[in-house]
């Protein structure tokens, strides 16, 4: 499966510790990432994530494009919903894309997990007929 992963600023820590927690699950899949985060759990995980720009210079849009041709599979966005971004609409764009495609989102820890450990169930192996 191919998991998009985007986290604001003040999640980046909070996404390294989530994927250091489910590594073993995440090998298992190919990770897709904006480059910051990307880089961040590359660095604390040694997990393979292929990079998209930064989410400020079109990485979010990177990854939107990805759903829009139904080539993600599950995305972990986890965002900080207590600071105004100047790229916001970019969140509320994957926001609205997954829900037109879709596509199971978490916005934050505990459905994050939820999902990390459906997929490790199995129960998200319906993407592949949807594909």
């Amino acid at each position: 499966m191919n998991i998009g992963l985007v986290a604001h600023d003040a999640k980046k820590k909070l996404m390294q510790n989530l994927c250091i927690a489910y590594r073993g699950i995440l090998s298992k899949n190919d990770l897709y990432a904006t480059g910051t985060t990307g880089r961040l759990i590359e660095e604390v995980t040694n997990l393979s994530v292929h990079k998209y720009l930064s989410g400020h210079l079109g990485g979010t849009q990177q990854l939107g494009a990805q759903i829009e041709h139904n080539e993600i599979d599950l995305v972990i966005f986890l965002r900080d919903p207590l600071t105004q971004k100047s790229h916001e609409p970019d969140v509320n764009n994957i926001v609205r894309l997954c829900d037109a495609h879709n596509i199971p989102l978490a916005t934050n820890l505990a459905t994050a997990e939820l999902l990390i450990k459906s997929l490790d169930r199995g129960d998200l192996e319906w993407r592949e007929m949807y594909k």
